[in-house]
């Protein structure tokens, strides 16, 4: 009976040591321990009993907790609670990478809690940490400064209030008064997570980095402080030196370097000089060529005047000289919008030297009640107003008359080339050489109807203009002039060979300028 009492007994204590294996599992050993569990004296010069069983320690005192040791001149060793406190050149070991000096230390082994003070600086390879106050957390392999320290490394120094530091990772994270300066730029944030292994600053709050380039606001990416590259992120902003250029995107590559800001989303370049703003899904601008690009939904919105201009196509550029001219280009699909001016072409180019808008294929262009179309059409202005129109190599200008009746009726005007002078933005005289053809409705004031419809063809025609009704017409060196009376209209007296009414593709707002066609306009 005893024999199978012990029997049983050994198999209850077997099963339940398998319980516990399977459900419990193996005991871990914490991180930052490499087996052993008590702290032990390895030297001290010099020994003796206080109160409560603590030794004195005195003369090239070393403890060592698992891989780590603590050197000092002198120490109180509690074995029972496993405490240590050490002054005088105290200096913390851990593995051969990280070391750790200070006036004072206080090591716990039980929870492997490391706290260092006064005159506290770390060492980990080409990293080098300042504080007063330091704590270094063994078992999480993290360490902590609280009071105000700074970190240094090979090309960067940070600074804040708090911040911890993983040996393991490489990663710091500052908070409270971060400041980083770099011998190219200066950062400040509140909140700032950097490596020191790849000198990468995480932004993670409201941040700003100045530069002698100009200043970046942003509140997530990166900062490559080895390369100058960063990716900004949340609608970032960057401001040009002189603070008369912005962009802004959802997203923003930068190369400080080569001067180069790359735009994705929503970007928005503003130049406040030029009082020019390019607009599109996609961008860039180059610091150092002064070249700036936009596609991809893009628009061009100037505003030196009252009334602004809304210019939208496939692609947008715009280059800016040593000598402050600037020229803006647009490709394919072009369409334009101010209160004044409305137009659409394939391309156009604008540059500041002699202020012209040159229009290519196809252009249309409508301005005070006049719809002006040809091969070429090329705008000068003076002082952001239009003061004078070339349509080359072919033209042709209409203006729809009113009438109670009918809405037919259009003056009508073409040739081989057009010019034509406004004043205050106003048309006030027009003239047309080779081939000039003309359809003008003559109109009686007192009845307010018209008289009949002139046609006339000859080399050259001048139209005087004034409230926008042609106030004298001089034909040269001769004409062919007929005058047909309106109830014996044909719909073929009434048009010019090439005439066509382009309205439905006018612009008649800024948001117009986003409409597009899909069956392209007729070629004269």
């Amino acid at each position: 009976m005893d024999g199978c009492k012990n029997s049983s007994a050994k198999t209850a204590v077997f099963v339940l040591l398998f319980a516990v294996t399977v459900f419990i599992g193996p005991a871990q050993t914490p991180s930052g321990q490499t087996g052993t569990s008590k702290a032990v004296i390895e030297n001290a010069d010099s020994s003796g009993l206080h109160e409560h069983n603590i030794q004195i320690l005195r003369g090239n005192v070393v403890v060592r907790h698992d891989n780590a040791r603590m050197y000092c001149d002198s120490a109180y060793f509690n074995d029972a609670n496993q405490t240590v406190e050490a002054f005088g050149n105290v200096r913390y070991e851990q593995g051969d990478t990280l070391l750790i000096y200070g006036d004072y230390l206080h090591y716990d082994a039980n929870i492997q809690l490391a706290k260092l003070r006064n005159h506290v600086h770390m060492i980990d390879k080409d990293v080098t940490l300042f504080t007063d106050s330091f704590d270094y957390d063994r078992y999480t392999n993290i360490a902590f400064y609280f009071n105000n320290g700074r970190l240094l490394d090979s090309i960067n120094e940070l600074k804040s209030v708090f911040a911890q530091y993983s040996p393991e990772t490489k990663i710091a994270r500052f908070q409270n008064a971060v400041r980083l300066d770099n011998p190219q730029f200066v950062l400040t944030c509140d909140t700032l997570e950097y490596s020191t292994e790849t000198r990468i600053a995480y932004i993670v709050s409201p941040t700003v980095i100045e530069s002698d380039s100009g200043t970046i606001y942003s509140d997530k990416g990166w900062y490559n402080s080895l390369s100058d590259k960063s990716l900004l992120q949340n609608r970032s902003l960057v401001v040009s030196k002189d603070k008369t250029k912005t962009i802004t995107a959802d997203s923003l590559f930068y190369s400080k370097t080569e001067g180069f800001i790359e735009a994705f989303g929503n970007m928005v370049l503003n130049d406040t000089v030029k009082k020019v703003i390019l607009l599109g899904d996609y961008g860039y601008y180059n610091e150092i060529t002064r070249f700036a690009f936009a596609t991809d939904s893009a628009q061009m919105i100037e505003y030196s005047q009252t009334d602004s201009l809304f210019l939208h196509a496939d692609t947008l550029s715009m280059q800016t000289t040593i000598e402050e001219e600037w020229e803006i280009k647009a490709y394919y699909g072009v369409r334009f919008y101010r209160v004044d001016m409305q137009g659409v072409c394939d391309s156009m180019q604008f540059n500041t030297v002699d202020s012209a808008l040159n229009l290519y294929k196809n252009p249309i262009l409508w301005n005070t009640g006049y719809q002006i179309n040809g091969d070429t059409i090329q705008i000068i202005f003076a002082d952001g107003v239009i003061k004078q129109m070339n349509v080359l190599h072919y033209s042709f200008a209409m203006q729809q008359l009113e009438s109670r009746i009918d809405t037919s009726y259009f003056n009508q005007l073409t040739g081989k080339n057009l010019t034509a002078w406004f004043q205050d933005g106003e048309m006030y005289k027009m003239h047309v050489d080779g081939n000039a053809e003309s359809v003008y409705y003559p109109i009686d004031e007192q009845e307010s109807s018209f008289v009949g419809l002139f046609k006339s063809v000859s080399s050259y025609i001048d139209f005087d203009i004034k409230d926008r009704k042609p106030t004298r017409i001089v034909w040269y060196p001769e004409s062919n002039c007929d005058m047909l009376p309106i109830p014996d209209l044909t719909p073929e007296d009434k048009f010019l060979k090439k005439f066509v009414n382009y309205d439905y593709l006018r612009p008649k707002s800024r948001e117009d300028v986003f409409v597009g066609f899909i069956t392209p306009y007729p070629i004269p």
